[in-house]
C-alpha cells in the first residue's frame, strides 16, 4: 500500500498532517512544531502494510518514496518538500 502524507502550515510556526489512502483519511494530527516533526509523526503511525508514501507540502507533491527511505532521511525529504513548494509558488507568482 502507498499512502499520501499531506503536510500544511496550521498556524504561525505550527504544522499539521493528514495520512490518506485512495482519498480515505487514515489519521491526522496538528500542532506540530515543524515539517520534520509532522513527517516523522506521520510515518510513525503507518500500518505494516505501507511500503511507500507520496509526500505533499501545502498541496504540492514533492515525490513518492519507499517507506525505509523516508524513515532514514526525514529531514532531507521534508526539506525537499518545502523547497519544491517554494519553487512552484514562485513560478506561479512570476507567471
Amino acid at each position: 500500500m502507498i499512502v499520501r502524507i499531506d503536510i500544511d502550515d496550521a498556524l504561525v510556526a505550527r504544522c499539521e498532517y493528514r495520512v490518506t489512502h485512495e482519498g480515505e483519511m487514515l489519521y491526522d494530527d496538528s500542532g506540530l512544531d515543524s515539517v520534520l516533526e509532522a513527517l516523522v509523526a506521520a510515518v510513525e503511525g503507518l500500518p505494516p502494510a505501507v511500503v511507500g508514501a507520496e509526500i505533499a507540502y501545502r498541496g504540492v507533491v514533492s515525490g513518492t518514496y519507499p517507506l525505509q527511505v523516508i524513515a532514514m532521511n526525514p529531514g532531507q525529504i521534508g526539506e525537499h518538500a518545502v523547497n519544491t513548494t517554494a519553487a512552484i509558488e514562485e513560478a506561479l507568482q512570476a507567471g
